[in-house]
């Protein structure tokens, strides 16, 4: 920590250099106290809109200019950027705004016009995005988010083509490092402001080295539902016995890949539409590596490639922003589905296997040019492929697919959709006047959630139905949940 706040220093002192150092930055902060015993979200997650289910959250925009840009020159430039970010301010969350809560998620160094005119060539962090669901806070056409390495950029007149390369390992196995070159490439094309079409495609290739221990491999010999049971090992020993629990099975080398590719469409300036962003986004997972259970009071880690390698993401968002009245009314009205499959699960409810969609609408309604009422709504409907992953009731645990008991746990609940329906509305104050996505805005908020889930909403209570527990069981699914909040761009 003491390096980081060093570094953001770093950019705000003085050098003899003619360069020009900028910083800039987001937060957010809340209050929510919460009398339902939640913790102080509406609800799980973004897909029912982030307003009000989102937590507190604070970024650091840093860029050193160590050749500044000449307009329209053709001369070379260069500059530093780093990015700081983290999810905790004091007293607004469990973080107490601990600096480890935060990192450096972003560092690269990008110079324009060396070897080649109008190419921008950046080395570091390469995430790259086509644009946002403001409503969401999501990028589903997104490419290089876990990447290091180099890209090369030619953006001139209508066209902009991004080509680069590097690692993603790091990204994906943090600790237990395994390299995953990965390539990707985009390209953007606008047209007078009012249309841009893009696309891209990223591919994550990681190969087999003897010997390595974080390289990919299968455990022969397992099946799936053990593995899922977390039974592999006592299945093992019922069948061979104690005296062969250092004969385990070693496991078996595989390659493991994963690729994904985006699509963006914007468009505007016609009428009262302001823009219109549409992603689609297809993605294959990149498999995952290991388990672990106990043999005989030992770790045993179980290798699961072959367990994991045929899970894929479509994902679909579109995002409109209207102005139905210039400086009394705005509308956004954003809607995002997603279908997820995992071709080796049949048989256990999955985060991996589900199908998910909502769409939220907001109104602002300016009755000051500072002074504004929020109004905004949310549906939506999430669907288990494999069965029941969702509590309706407090005692649901007693009951599952038509009425019958599952006392082995693969289903969790009694229904394998979950409803959402969700209502906030409150007094916005917006110094620099009207904008639903104009910043700072300070809100007074209040908000309400029905969810055909018990309590579905971030929680201390208790889940069982167990005789001896002495808190008792309770069933609710609505949420109130009252709000101040900050939030700005500086």
């Amino acid at each position: 920590m003491t390096s980081l706040v060093a570094f953001g220093l770093a950019f705000l002192t003085p050098t003899a250099a003619a360069g020009q150092a900028d910083i800039g930055g987001y937060f957010r902060v809340m209050g929510r106290p919460d009398l339902q015993g939640g913790n102080g979200r509406l609800g799980y997650w973004n897909l029912y809109g982030r307003l009000m289910n989102e937590g507190s959250y604070g970024m650091l925009e840093l860029r050193y200019d160590v050749l500044p840009r000449e307009p329209g020159s053709a001369a070379p430039w260069s500059a530093v950027h780093a990015r700081i970010e983290g999810g905790s301010i004091t007293n607004a969350d469990a973080g107490n705004g601990n600096l480890g809560n935060f990192r450096l998620s972003q560092m690269y160094v990008r110079s324009g016009n060396v070897l080649l005119r109008d190419v921008t060539w950046q080395v570091g962090t390469l995430e790259y995005f086509f644009g946002d669901l403001g409503l969401y806070d999501m990028r589903p056409a997104t490419l290089m988010y876990g990447t290091v390495g180099a890209s090369a950029t030619y953006d001139h007149g209508p066209v902009e083509l991004l080509v680069g390369a590097g690692d993603s390992g790091w990204w994906l196995y943090n600790t237990r490092y395994d390299a995953v070159p990965t390539g990707a490439v985009a390209l953007r094309l606008r047209a007078a402001g009012k249309l841009e079409v893009g696309g891209g495609a990223e591919v994550r290739s990681e190969r087999h080295v003897p010997g390595l221990v974080n390289a990919p491999y299968q455990t022969p010999g397992i099946t799936y539902e053990d593995w899922i049971r977390g039974e592999v090992a006592e299945h093992y020993l019922a069948e061979f016995g104690e005296e062969q629990a250092d004969y385990f099975p070693d496991p078996e080398p595989r390659t493991a890949s994963s690729w994904l590719a985006v699509g963006y469409v914007g468009f505007g300036g016609f009428g009262p539409l302001l823009w219109n962003n549409l992603f689609l986004r297809y993605e294959h997972l990149h498999p995952q590596r290991s388990t672990f259970e106990s043999l005989l009071g030992e770790d045993l880690e179980l290798f699961v490639h072959d367990f994991t390698d045929q899970r894929t993401a479509l994902t679909v968002g579109d995002e409109m922003q209207l102005r139905l009245i210039p400086n009394r009314l705005d509308a956004v009205v954003a809607g995002i589905w997603s279908d997820q499959r995992d071709a080796d699960n049949d048989i256990v409810p999955s985060d991996f296997d589900r199908t998910w969609g909502s769409t939220v609408q907001r109104l602002q309604i300016y009755t000051t040019p500072t002074v504004h009422l929020l109004l905004e709504n949310a549906v939506a409907r999430e669907w288990s492929r494999n069965g029941n992953a969702f509590r309706e009731h407090a005692d649901s645990i007693f009951s599952n697919t038509d009425g019958r008991p599952d006392t082995r746990g693969l289903e969790n609940g009694d229904s394998d959709t979950r409803k959402t329906w969700q209502g906030k509305g409150g007094v916005v104050l917006n110094p620099l006047g009207p904008g639903i996505f104009v910043r700072p805005s300070l809100r007074l908020l209040y908000g309400v959630q029905y969810s055909s889930q018990n309590n579905a909403f971030g929680n201390a209570f208790v889940e069982t139905v167990d005789q001896a527990n002495a808190f008792g069981n309770v069933e609710q699914h609505w949420h109130h949940l009252a709000a101040i909040e900050a939030e700005a761009w500086f």
